[in-house]
């Protein structure tokens, strides 16, 4: 039997649900995934593109390779989603759905921070990547702060990898001696569930270098001055400021009435929200997971089984254990890994790899496994 599934945003949730419903019901999968962009782009392809190892047109997939029996996608801006009735209205027209799966991600409030705009740039979005891969290149001398305005945030260990590429570049240059770089993060430690990972990126920093100030939120940038105020009345001087910014649910979503402090909260173990036949997964949903990309894949998956089985009366999926992995990049071509846990057991857990040849070669294969099961045919 037909069923009607909308899949809202095509990131990795969406990218992910889309194609196990394909793979499962094939023509009769019946999903539409909407997005407002013609194009994925990876997360830790952002820095790639920062730092000059590849232009951001390069980085771009675009949604019009997707062709997957059951599945059609549209470039429509979401306008309006009434969740009691399952029904969505675009920029393009207006849809039903027998089950309505929020993917959308979180959007960046670069105006939640005073100053960020005029006095500081961002390196979490497309274009601020692309930027800052213009800017950087100029840059010889000076202080650097990257700064974490506040959390949570998506990929909790890029502004570690941002730090640490930004010495291999400096360094690589001639300029590093003249250049200082300053980490500002509102976390205790880089990686809070795995202490043995923390550790290992602290250790890299001091031998880069690097001045780490934890459990320091940026509040205000001053660009008169070119200062940024942190939490707790320090003012770091900075002659080039890379900033995380604050995040939150899109204002579409917000609107609907279905969020609760921001973002849409969701049972855990099977990311149904309040409303029957609706899900959120992803950085939009509060689901007790890190906001990255592998954590909405697996969310994708439990969601894909659910709705598969009540579309075909079979067995329902297990909950979901909110696990992943996570890749860092050291510097110096060295990539290391970290395997988190947090929903299976008691306790979130973090299991450390250090850096090697055989992560370099995990992570490249990572996306590559991706941009063929989601992109082709």
């Amino acid at each position: 039997m037909r069923a009607r599934v909308l899949i809202l945003g095509a990131g990795f949730g969406g990218l992910e649900l889309a194609t196990i419903l394909s793979d499962a019901l094939g023509d009769d999968a019946d999903a539409l995934l909407i997005d407002r962009s013609d194009a994925f782009v990876f997360g830790y392809s952002k820095l790639d593109v920062m730092f000059g190892r590849m232009t951001l047109d390069a980085a771009r997939l675009r949604y019009r390779e997707i062709s997957k029996p059951g599945v059609r996608f549209v470039q429509e801006t979401i306008v309006e989603i009434d969740p009691e009735a399952r029904r969505v209205t675009t920029s393009g027209g207006a849809y039903e759905a027998d089950h309505l799966v929020i993917a959308l991600g979180a959007d960046y409030d670069f105006e939640g921070t005073p100053g960020l705009i005029e006095g500081g740039n961002e390196f979490y979005s497309e274009e601020g990547a692309r930027r800052l891969s213009e800017i950087i290149p100029t840059f010889s001398e000076g202080q650097i702060v990257i700064g974490v305005v506040d959390a949570p945030y998506k990929c909790p260990p890029a502004p570690s990898e941002c730090a640490l590429l930004m010495h291999d570049y400096l360094s690589a240059r001639g300029v590093r001696d003249a250049c200082q770089i300053t980490y500002v993060l509102p976390l205790g430690t880089p990686v809070p569930p795995s202490p043995e990972t923390s550790a290992a990126l602290l250790e890299a920093f001091e031998e880069r270098g690097i001045t780490f100030v934890p459990s320091r939120r940026v509040q205000e940038l001053d660009p008169g001055r070119s200062h940024a105020a942190l939490d707790d009345g320090q003012e770091l001087p900075f002659d080039l400021f890379l900033g995380v910014p604050k995040h939150r649910a899109p204002d579409v979503v917000i609107a609907s009435g279905m969020t609760e402090n921001g973002y849409v909260p969701v049972d855990s173990a099977t990311l149904q929200t309040r409303y029957p036949g609706v899900y959120a997964v992803g950085d939009v949903a509060t689901a007790g997971v890190p906001k990255a990309g592998v954590f909405a894949e697996g969310a994708a998956r439990v969601v894909a089984q659910n709705v598969i089985a009540e579309i075909q009366g079979g067995e329902r999926a297990g909950r979901h254990l909110g696990q992943g992995t996570c890749y860092i990049e050291f510097g110096g071509g060295r990539v290391g890994s970290v395997d988190i846990d947090f929903l299976s057991g008691p306790t979130h857990t973090g299991v450390y790899h250090a850096p090697s040849a055989d992560l370099v070669a995990d992570k490249a294969n990572f996306g590559s496994i991706r941009r063929a099961r989601w992109f082709a045919a």
